[in-house]
């Protein structure tokens, strides 16, 4: 998998901008769908969202629905790669009790900031956010159980890179649980360049067997996969999807080793 030729500076600066407008005004309008009618219709159960703070939700612009595959044990230490506003990593928080610790990191100041607020504010003790990157990690070696990731690892430039993160910072058996943006067929470099069709989730798809290649390579073994019911909503991004086959997938992979967890 080769690492695709794009403006870093330019990409994150518009990444930034964009989820910032996600976390301060949930309810503009944006080139994907948002909130809760988003997460029920991938799959997200009630009985989770309900107790989830509700301002996670509003800002909930994940892709798909996959904490069932990533096997949460009591005491579980998990790491949400692109946290946002929260959601996930306090539904996380949830499944892996009160022996569990759950952090996210997220490079949006904006996102953060709300998801602290929340985090406080609902007092999800066992949660903690930080900033930074997710291809470069500020954790040491087999720290967590368990890395997850909701619409994030498409938005990276150097995502062979980020795998191989994921893979240091998780313990042996460590499990790999994520939904994400993938194609069939290879988009041209014209859109590869596009900047807002990065930020839009679209322009840094990569094909899907190019994209569970870069997990194997990272050492993982994937072991499920399957097709969310996810649907882009500008024109452009539609036709991006009919042409290439854009689709939204979740998927777990586990590195080898005795099986992760603290349960």
């Amino acid at each position: 998998m080769t690492t695709v030729t794009v403006d870093r500076r330019g990409l994150e600066d518009k990444v930034k901008a964009m989820y910032q407008a996600v976390a301060e005004n949930p309810g503009g309008h944006y080139h994907f769908e948002m909130g809760r009618s988003l997460a029920e219709r991938l799959g997200y159960p009630s009985s989770i969202l309900d107790r989830v703070p509700s301002g996670a939700v509003e800002s909930f612009a994940g892709v798909g629905y996959f904490l069932d595959l990533a096997g949460f044990q009591d005491g579980d230490r998990v790491l949400d790669l692109g946290s946002g506003s929260g959601m996930d990593s306090f539904a996380t928080a949830l499944a892996v009790g009160g022996h569990g610790r759950v952090t996210g990191i997220d490079m949006t100041a904006a996102q953060l900031d709300k998801a602290e607020r929340l985090r406080t504010e609902g007092g999800f003790l066992t949660v903690d956010f930080t900033l930074g990157h997710i291809d470069e990690l500020p954790f040491p070696d087999e720290t967590f159980d368990v890395v997850i990731s909701n619409g994030v690892i498409n938005l990276a430039p150097d995502k062979p890179r980020v795998f191989a993160e994921a893979a240091r910072v998780l313990r042996p058996g460590g499990r790999l649980a994520l939904a994400d943006i993938v194609t069939e067929r290879p988009f041209t470099e014209q859109i590869v360049c596009d900047i807002d069709l990065w930020a839009s989730c679209i322009g840094g798809a990569t094909q899907e067997e190019v994209y569970q290649g870069a997990i194997a390579a990272a050492g993982f073994s994937v072991r499920e996969v399957r097709t969310n019911n996810y649907q882009f909503i500008s024109r452009r991004a539609r036709s991006a999807t009919d042409i290439y086959g854009v689709r939204s997938v979740s998927l777990l992979a586990r590195l080898p080793g005795a099986a992760a967890g603290r349960g």
